[in-house]
């Protein structure tokens, strides 16, 4: 258990209190720079098979106008994927006093098809005080944010105490590797830091007009796929044998629908738990303040875990997210097969993981296999004089906001800058409601109030960072 935790937890909660205050918009020229971009890489159709090139030659485009040499905005394209790129941009420090700070952004979208849309998916439609189109939340919106920030620090002159990397990478959505991972495993000096702030996770959750409380995403759930296959002589359909390939498939996904992994914690969901402690009421308030205590109280977490949302939080889950089977109407299935898909705690590991697996599905002939393999992502250690950075800076723009430690159900490229040993912290500029998540969905969008706001958050949290411990 992290020693400092229920400390910082305590230090978050007095502001807890306070009134919620507006906050400071970036100056209208910036506002209006940053909302150029985002009309722009809204209209570059950049899911996977379109490729993220297009995207990459224009931020570029944008860096080069604003001063920065061919040096310091580096584009790379993937040989064997010529048309993913990344561009890798640096704002040098005068005599720098430590290593740099990561900035880490994906320009890669999932598909959006027109016909399911109210809108066009691919134009920055402005509507209502909201921002639709395919990326404004994931994360296009954040990639402009980051952008323009960079662009008004070297319009201002500003030389930060250590060098800025800013990374907008390829790939994310998909997790081909050739993204992050690539720049780690090719690049690694060009992108080396003693620490990474990811703008995709964490990030502020609003209930309507309620601001609720500021993630600082320390973990995430770690992305282990299996395969299970039964296989059958078959035969024809109007002689049924007992044996049957489609219906052993069947039974081994009915026992694990039925099984539940033991409860895990983490010094960042406990931490996380008892910020929600104080946000909620009733039997989940106590709920939530007894399994945030180490060890966690069973059965408190198994009453908190009717909610999916906790459940997820509290033990590594595995979901049948594909099935298929079969090859005539006519004759019996010779193959049956699924897709497992699991999402493990930080400190959880493969080999446990398929060893509850094969146990619970008590079937040999059901072969299971790794379809995508685990990749270790440690918990990064949040200190006390990192978080009360943190907060500062969020305190600057929301004052009043609970600041917790938390981890994402999710997966992002902070996978791959934890596994390289460079602590990794996802901190999102843009709020959203936690009722009403467009990402990967229909009809995208954002908030402007809330681009404006973290357009300055941005900002604030690049100089913030720019100064060594």
């Amino acid at each position: 258990m992290h020693p400092t935790l229920p400390a910082l937890t305590a230090a978050a909660l007095l502001f807890a209190g306070g009134a919620q205050a507006a906050a400071p918009f970036a100056p209208p020229a910036n506002q209006a720079l940053a909302h150029d971009i985002l009309k722009e890489l809204v209209a570059i159709n950049t899911v996977h098979d379109h490729g993220t090139l297009k995207a990459a030659q224009a931020i570029q485009a944008r860096l080069k106008a604003a001063g920065f040499s061919d040096a310091d905005v580096q584009l790379l394209q993937i040989p064997e994927h010529p048309e993913q790129a990344q561009i890798v941009a640096r704002l040098r420090a005068k005599t720098p006093s430590a290593k740099p700070v990561l900035f880490l952004g994906h320009l890669d979208v999932v598909e959006a098809k027109a016909e399911d849309w109210t809108v066009d998916p691919f134009t920055l439609t402005e509507k209502d005080g909201w921002w639709y189109g395919r990326g404004t939340q994931d994360m296009k919106g954040e990639d402009a944010i980051m952008l323009a920030s960079l662009i008004r620090l070297k319009s201002e002159g500003y030389v930060p105490d250590r060098d800025l990397i800013f990374a907008f990478t390829s790939d994310e959505e998909v997790g081909d590797e050739i993204g992050a991972k690539w720049l780690i495993d090719n690049h690694r000096p060009l992108i080396d830091a003693a620490l990474v702030i990811n703008t995709d996770g964490g990030g502020g959750a609003l209930r309507g007009d309620k601001r609720l409380y500021y993630g600082v995403q320390t973990s995430e759930k770690i992305y282990l796929t299996f395969q299970l296959e039964t296989t059958n002589k078959g035969g024809h359909s109007s002689i049924p044998e007992p044996d049957n390939a489609i219906y052993r498939l069947a039974a081994a996904l009915g026992r694990i629908a039925a099984y539940q992994f033991p409860v895990q914690t983490t010094a960042t969901t406990r931490g996380d738990f008892a910020i929600s402690a104080l946000l909620s009421s009733g039997q989940e308030a106590e709920d939530l303040k007894a399994v945030s205590k180490d060890p966690p109280d069973l059965a408190a977490a198994a009453r908190l875990s009717a909610s999916p949302h906790y459940n997820a939080a509290l033990r590594t889950t595995c979901v049948a997210t594909g099935v298929s089977g079969g090859h005539s109407e006519n004759a019996l299935p010779q193959r049956a097969r699924a897709t497992i898909q699991c999402r493990m705690m930080p400190n959880d590991t493969q080999a446990n993981v398929t060893a509850r697996l094969v146990e619970v599905i008590a079937d040999p002939q059901v072969k299971m296999s790794v379809a995508y393999p685990a990749k270790p992502s440690p918990e990064s250690v949040l200190d006390p004089k990192l978080m009360a950075r943190f907060t500062s800076v969020v305190h600057a723009s929301w004052p009043g906001v609970p600041v917790a430690p938390h981890m994402d159900r999710g997966a992002s490229d902070s996978v791959f800058t934890r596994g390289a040993g460079m602590p990794s912290y996802a901190m999102s500029s843009i709020w959203g409601d936690i009722d009403d998540n467009r990402a990967h969905g229909r009809d995208e969008r954002i908030s402007a109030k809330a681009f404006a706001e973290g357009l300055q958050f941005h900002y604030n949290l690049i100089k913030a960072m720019a100064k060594p411990d």
